[in-house]
């Protein structure tokens, strides 16, 4: 018989979870721990990260760590890979999810800005990914799986910087999944639409989030932090043995308009 639900049993597995204090990055943490997951979260706030794991672990009885690392400095990238190593012996997942976003025209913003979002949702990527193939290859076994976004794909006003961050983000994935294929480590991006995190609340009352969000998604409403869970369950699990280079949209029918 077929495997079935089975192939999305990650007991067993370990998981780097980068962002993971809160937003989507500690929803999708808290979903590979209900599927059976250990994980590792890092946030730059290690009070932050440490509350969430610990939050985690009792929801869901795995084990979760949470640690203070900021993606764009090398240093901390090794640590952290070290210290999953330490506490699991093992990383099989590794969910690139750090990021920010600064919005505003071209005109007024600064290079320093346009650098800060290409340095923690592009280099971070890079970073940390680095950090994570060598013992990937050594397990012949990995899952990568970025968080890219919609605006990796298509554009929208006032958003150069992190347009352009998440279009790298796509383009990583892509050659990284090429790359990485022959040591059994598959490479895909989940592109979320609009969902209402911390990054997104100071805009969601505006008349651009209610005219290019709320106005644009197929199902006319921000999505819930529940709703990105899925996707990276499946991009983690063994059911997700086939797909390399994807990039799977979670937006509410955003980008089928």
């Amino acid at each position: 018989m077929l495997p079935g639900i089975r192939q999305f049993d990650l007991t067993g597995r370990a998981a780097l979870v980068t962002g993971g204090s809160k937003g989507l990055g500690q929803a999708m943490a808290a979903g590979l721990a209900s599927a059976g997951a250990d994980v590792l979260l890092t946030s730059r706030h290690a009070e932050e990260a440490e509350a969430a794991a610990r939050q985690i672990a009792a929801d869901h009885g795995r084990r979760a760590i949470g640690i203070a690392a900021d993606v764009t400095r090398p240093a901390d990238v090794e640590a952290a890979v070290a210290r999953i190593i330490e506490e699991f012996g093992r990383i099989d997942i590794l969910l690139n999810n750090a990021g920010i976003n600064i919005r505003g025209p071209i005109d007024e913003l600064s290079y320093e800005q346009f650098r800060q979002v290409q340095a923690i949702n592009t280099d971070g990527v890079w970073l940390c990914t680095r950090a994570a193939v060598p013992h990937m290859k050594q397990a012949n076994y990995g899952r990568i799986i970025n968080i890219a976004s919609t605006l990796g794909q298509v554009g929208l006003a006032y958003r150069s910087p992190y347009a352009a961050s998440k279009g790298a983000v796509v383009q990583l994935t892509r050659t990284l999944a090429l790359e990485l294929a022959p040591h059994h480590i598959t490479v895909n991006a989940i592109c979320p639409g609009p969902f209402l995190t911390p990054m997104n609340e100071s805009i969601a009352d505006t008349e651009d989030a209610k005219k290019n969000v709320l106005g644009a998604t197929a199902l006319g409403r921000w999505g819930r932090m529940e709703e990105i869970q899925g996707a990276a369950i499946y991009l983690a699990s063994d059911a997700s043995s086939y797909t390399t280079g994807a990039m799977l949209n979670v937006d509410g029918g955003w980008t089928a308009r």
